[in-house]
């Protein structure tokens, strides 16, 4: 009996631990599927940029552990595939419907291709489906969508063609579907409106047709978005949508839908619906839509006038947008009630008489626009109550009177139109008092008087209008350090009374317009800095303007030349043109154009080590851009778009530490147009880092070795005006001076418009009040370009960086380093350029830069000729040992010492 029972044990033992065996060896028999399902969509897979599937998706490792990877704890089966936004670009596998235990598949975000394999959906697990967001092509009829257990499918932003398939309709526990922004074409299956666990629907541009179900609200009782906009939908939109309950968003914008407009609230712009009765009796249901928040009605011709009854509109309307809807009449004070209001939109309509004086009660809105209709009468006061008003446009009516002081009080202000209207008297002055001002337009007004325009060093962008021609009183404009494009309008010839006109530093293009020989008292002329070309006028005002008004301006300089010809007057004004009459301005001012610093608020910016992490690949060698003594320098492209260079501290150097508090102790106390913006940084323990202004021209060193950059002379001028600019700021700019030590074309960053920026403070000092000329410190600044005071004495002091400066600018007209082959013992750089000059000129300069042949060639050997003596007097020690300083370059160029 005990034998027996004995062996009775063992049996059930074994038993166990055969079943036990076989359950392991199914399981591992399926994670070997899965792995080999994964495998397969890794092949498929032409370009990862980072490395995702090469570095962590491998056979060596578990599947569980692989990123993206989501295991079920009990099986070890997969269950989550989710590798959504790492910019992926391949196909999908038909492999990959062999996850047969998979819950979720999420490949959305990428650039993924092909068509979709109808193996995916026989996932008979498969509960959320998202491929949204890429670039899959093919025809969904084909597909049977027989996944039962699927609750999520989102296939946006894709280019699948062909209809819809009805078999959608058999999916019981479907509640979110997305096909929005495809190809889809023919009449949408009427299985789609009669899911009753459908909760959001979007359809949204397409090619769908069709009609919607009369009882809307029984077929989809539980819909809260149905999103149908920009499709050819028609017929009447069914009165019973009013009753779907849950519903909180209805978009059924520019369809084909004609009829009454429902008693409901709706997006249902661009159709062509009407109202029922005068007074847009439909408004009336609005106040039982107690959440209603967007009303958008835009461009229906619903040919009525607005009720008069606050009891006919929803207290929690934020967004009003009834544009070109053929609206008459006023504009009912009960508007005046809406607190929460945000936008109101009433533009192109037929509204008359003035506004209501009961708008001052919107203290929330910040966009007005009534453009286009037949409002009369003075604008009051009570506007000048809107603080957070944005954009004001009331331009195309019938205003009149004088524009208010008081709107000069509205500092949020960006965008204010009252142009084409009967304004009289003069603009107020206190107009200028809005300082983030973009656009303002007073044109076609009966103003008397506007003697000034000041939006200078703003971010004003696009074409100037040619409007402002009709100011025939203004005298003096100012629209410099802006982003202005497009031409200089022929309707400034009509600015008669003009005096000063400032555009300098834009991006304005074309010819210089002949009207502005008519502008008789011009004395001031500035448009330098921009992208002009052709001939420069010799009549009226320019036959006494100066070559200043025009540098900058590339494919204007050789008919500038001609201008400043004969050569014996030539010297002092190429000089004075190309090596600093803009620095003999910054010297006497000591100001220059601001850039925001590490400490500037608009710049303040958190990163994260993990979001650098990515956005580098890793700090992949691949983005690496630059290294240095301290850190090495690379390009990260963050999620939004965005592209930042990254300097990472080599933490591994006890001097790197200290570099990395310099260079923030220095960068967060200059702010320069032609020094490198510091956006943010990064510290912890184990990491440092500063996050800066990505240049995408790279370093001044590589532009001027590489084959493929070549730079002409008046790049080449504008660059070292640049770099003078900067280096006056840190030297005269603030009461510390700040010497960079480490001045070198390689710490020279350009950026898309070839403006130069200076970097690496990694080595700068500060010179506190008892240090003011010089301090004795050691240095790691660079052979070549470091001052001899550097090495010999050990002295810092802002003269070494003008040297450093005076070398760069034998560099670049010669493009030999002060560190080549030629330079040994005691012949140098310097050396060379004096023992040659002024008798051979043409032996030291960059053969590029300066053919015997070509027009021009004396003018051309002059001003190369002075630069390389300035560069000279630069790099000369005085008796004390130190050389020349920046106020001894400013006065060495400046034509009236």
């Amino acid at each position: 009996m005990e034998r027996t029972h004995f062996l009775s044990m063992i049996t059930r033992s074994l038993v166990h631990s055969l079943l036990l065996s076989l359950v392991i060896a199914a399981a591992a028999s399926n994670i070997t599927t899965d792995q080999q399902a994964l495998l397969a969509l890794k092949a498929h897979i032409s370009y990862d940029h980072t490395n995702l599937f090469a570095r962590n998706w491998t056979s060596s490792t578990s599947v569980c552990s692989w990123i993206g990877i989501t295991c079920d704890v009990n099986s070890h089966r997969v269950i989550g595939l989710n590798i959504s936004s790492f910019n992926l670009q391949g196909t999908i596998p038909p492999q990959l419907g062999n996850l047969s235990s998979l819950q979720t598949l999420d490949l959305s975000h990428n650039k993924l291709s092909g068509n979709i394999p109808s193996s995916i959906f026989n996932m008979h697990t498969l509960k959320l489906l998202y491929f949204s967001d890429n670039q899959l092509f093919g025809s969904l009829s084909f597909f049977i969508f027989n996944v039962s257990s699927v609750t999520t499918i989102d296939l946006s932003i894709n280019g699948l063609s062909g209809e819809m398939p009805r078999e959608i309709g058999n999916l019981p526990y479907l509640a979110r579907l997305a096909f929005a922004t495809n190809n889809l074409v023919g009449v949408a299956p009427v299985t789609i409106f009669n899911m009753s666990a459908l909760k959001e629907i979007y359809l949204l541009n397409n090619s769908l047709s069709g009609s919607l179900p009369s009882r809307i609200d029984l077929s989809l009782p539980n819909v809260e978005t149905l999103n149908l906009g920009i499709n050819s939908f028609y017929g009447t939109v069914p009165s019973s949508i009013t009753n779907a309950s849950k519903l909180s968003d209805l978009e059924l914008g520019v369809n084909l839908f004609s009829g009454f407009i429902p008693n409901t609230f709706v997006n249902m712009a661009d159709n062509y619906l009407t109202s029922s009765t005068p007074e847009l009796s439909f408004l009336s249901s609005l106040t039982n839509c107690k959440k209603l928040k967007v009303l958008i009605l835009t461009g229906n011709p619903l040919d009525g006038i607005l009720p008069k009854s606050k009891g006919n509109l929803s207290l929690s309307l934020e967004i009003i947008l009834m544009d070109n809807c053929s609206i008459s009449g006023n504009i009912p004070q009960v508007v005046g009630n809406l607190g929460n209001l945000l936008v109101l939109e009433l533009g192109g309509n037929n509204l008359t008489e003035p506004i209501p004086i009961t708008f001052s009660q919107l203290q929330t809105l910040q966009a007005l626009g009534l453009t286009r209709n037949k409002l009369a009468g003075p604008i009051t006061d009570e506007l000048c109550h809107l603080a957070r008003l944005h954009s004001l446009v009331l331009q195309g009516n019938k205003f009149s009177g004088s524009i208010p002081s008081c709107l000069g009080n509205l500092t949020s202000l960006r965008v204010l139109y009252l142009g084409l209207n009967r304004f009289t008297s003069a603009l107020p002055s206190t107009i200028w008092n809005l300082k983030d001002i973009l656009f303002i337009d007073v044109s076609s007004n009966s103003l008397n008087v506007l003697i000034g325009l000041n939006f200078s060093r703003n971010n004003l962008s696009g074409d100037i209008p040619i409007t402002i021609g009709g100011l025939k009183n203004l005298q003096q404009m100012f629209l410099e350090y802006n982003r202005l494009e497009g031409s200089i309008p022929e309707s400034f010839g009509d600015l008669s009374s003009l005096e000063v006109l400032d555009l300098s530093k834009n991006k304005i293009s074309g010819a210089i317009p002949a009207s502005l020989q008519k502008l008789l008292y011009l004395k001031h002329l500035n448009l330098s800095f921009n992208k002009l070309e052709g001939e420069i006028p010799r009549g009226g005002p320019f036959a006494n303007l100066t070559a200043k008004s025009f540098m900058g301006n590339e494919l204007l300089k050789m008919l500038l030349l001609v201008i400043i010809l004969p050569l014996s007057t030539a010297l002092i004004v190429v000089v004075t043109l190309t090596l600093k009459w803009k620095l003999i301005e910054c010297w006497k001012s000591r100001t220059g154009p601001s850039n925001d610093g590490i400490n500037s608020p608009q710049a303040i910016r958190r990163f994260s080590y993990h979001e650098l992490l990515r956005a580098t690949d890793r700090f992949s060698e691949n983005n690496l851009i630059g290294i240095g003594s301290f850190g090495s320098i690379y390009v990260a492209r963050l999620q939004d778009g965005m592209e930042v260079a990254v300097k990472v501290f080599h933490q591994q150097y006890e001097r790197a530490l200290k570099s990395f508090e310099d260079e923030c102790e220095v960068m967060k106390r200059i702010r320069h147009r032609n020094l490198v913006k510091i956006i943010s940084s990064c510290s912890n323990d184990d990491f440092k880092a500063l996050i800066m202004k990505y240049m995408p021209n790279g370093s001044l060193e590589n532009c001027l070795y590489s084959g493929t950059c070549m730079l002409d002379i008046f790049q080449r001028l504008n660059i070292m005006i640049d770099v003078a600019l900067a280096l006056e700021y840190l030297h005269f700019g603030h009461s510390t001076p700040i010497i960079h030590c480490d001045l070198k074309p390689s710490n020279v960053l350009l950026d898309e418009d070839m403006v130069a920026h200076i970097s690496d403070f990694g080595i700068a000092k500060l010179l506190s009040g008892e240090d003011q000329l010089s301090i004795q410190i050691q240095t790691l600044a660079t052979i070549g370009y470091m001052a001899p005071e550097y090495g010999t004495k050990g002295r810092v002091c802002t003269r070494g960086d003008v040297y450093s400066y005076g070398i760069m600018l034998m560099e670049m007209f010669t493009k030999k380093k002060p560190t080549d082959e030629i330079f040994i013992g005691e012949l140098s750089l310097n050396r060379w350029i004096n023992d040659l000059l002024p008798v051979s000129v043409m032996e030291v300069i960059d053969t590029n830069l300066l053919r015997g042949e070509e027009r021009f060639f004396a003018a051309k050997e002059q001003i190369l000729l002075s630069v390389l003596n300035l560069a000279t007097e630069c790099t000369i020690e005085s008796r004390d040992g130190n050389g020349a300083d920046m106020g001894w370059i400013f006065s060495a160029l400046d034509p009236n010492p």
